[in-house]
């Protein structure tokens, strides 16, 4: 199976990283959230991932092409214009990396990555700055189970998100940032069914909007209830608590 990381948004609430950089490729514990990313769903047995790159993506690019020079020792022979690589850490992955366009929609990015997807009975999709310690192979074997479009990962974090409206399992309304707080919230970490992609109509719509609502409607989505950790990287304050979180030994998305 396949996974679609969304990772050109401009991150705009964490500007103090951002300016310099996409905001998934920054850094928690000396590695790019991204590689965090990576790594839980690689714990779960996938490992071919797509990833969206839009503002700054050659970054991100570049981080792949010199995987080596950022995760292992080298010595450089200048005399010979030759590198060696010590202990290197291979991870088992594929990574395509496509240029979705800087002001794209998460849909339209989503759309731009179909033809990576196609063929596929499912794939799973995340945001490219949350870490969980989400069951992904769960959330894919309810998936299959249910039979639906898509699957949407629900968490109950501190009470500062909109809220999902649940019939046991089934979303019958979906609002991202609703005026009321608390409640179930969209976690990411989806499984998708490729027809869920035909709801895009538009490159410039935002996947949790119009079709989102659209699926909902037709009673195609739902809930993977996650009752474990979750954490959106989405100011310094997040990053700083994800931060000390690995530092204290006690980073409960780290799986691997």
């Amino acid at each position: 199976m396949k996974a679609v990381i969304l990772a050109g948004g401009l991150g705009t609430r964490i500007s103090e990283e951002t300016t310099l950089r996409p905001k998934p490729m920054v850094e928690i514990a000396g590695r790019p959230i991204l590689w965090h990313i990576l790594k839980i769903y690689s714990q779960h047995g996938i490992n071919d991932f797509i990833i969206c790159c839009g503002y700054k993506g050659y970054i991100i690019k570049e981080f792949f092409a010199n995987y080596f020079l950022h995760t292992s020792d080298v010595t450089f022979d200048m005399h010979t214009n030759k590198m060696v690589v010590h202990n290197s850490e291979a991870e088992p992955w594929k990574v395509t990396l496509v240029d979705t366009g800087d002001n794209t929609g998460t849909g339209g990015r989503l759309r731009r990555v179909a033809k990576y997807v196609e063929g596929e009975d499912a794939f799973c999709m995340t945001y490219g700055d949350g870490v969980a310690d989400v069951n992904i192979a769960e959330s894919i074997a309810f998936h299959k189970k249910h039979g639906k479009a898509v699957t949407l990962t629900s968490v109950q974090p501190v009470a500062r998100f909109g809220a999902l409206g649940l019939k046991d399992t089934q979303i019958y309304s979906f609002q991202e940032k609703p005026r009321d707080e608390g409640g179930w919230i969209n976690g990411g970490f989806f499984v998708l069914s490729p027809s869920a992609i035909a709801a895009v109509t538009d490159d410039a719509q935002m996947f949790e909007c119009e079709p989102m609502e659209k699926l909902v409607v037709q009673g195609q989505v739902h809930a993977f209830l996650h009752h474990g950790f979750w954490q959106a990287m989405d100011t310094l304050r997040d990053k700083q608590h994800l931060e000390a979180l690995w530092a204290s030994g006690n980073a409960p998305w780290k799986t691997w």
